[in-house]
């Protein structure tokens, strides 16, 4: 018996350790305009950004509005809807340098924007 509580002491010790480290990121790295595909995303400095999709027939100038924070590995996202109502968006970003961002959000879909 006292080798089954030290194996299933081990166990649990084992549970609570995260799969994932968490990852930091410089937040001045996003800063910029980003595509992937036809859709694009602006990070302006003072967290404030936009973002449009081309295949929507949409342009820069018409662009959806949104504000953002990054901290650890964590992208926050808040959409300003013209309709008065803020929806967030939550990501992890998994890769952030000078060409790539990778983002991943909660319903495991993975976008990968490059800097322009």
């Amino acid at each position: 018996i006292p080798l089954l509580l030290v194996a299933l002491f081990s166990a649990l010790l084992n549970g609570c350790t995260p799969d994932d480290p968490i990852r930091t990121f410089d937040e001045s790295l996003l800063i910029g305009t980003w595509v992937s595909g036809t859709e694009y995303y602006r990070f302006d400095e003072g967290y404030n950004g936009a973002t449009w999709d081309t295949a929507d027939d949409v342009q820069e100038d018409e662009a959806q509005l949104f504000t953002w924070s990054l901290t650890d590995d964590r992208l926050l996202l808040v959409h300003k809807l013209e309709m008065g109502a803020d929806v967030p968006k939550m990501y992890t970003v998994m890769q952030l340098d000078d060409d790539i961002l990778q983002l991943h959000d909660a319903f495991d879909n993975q976008y990968t924007f490059t800097r322009i």
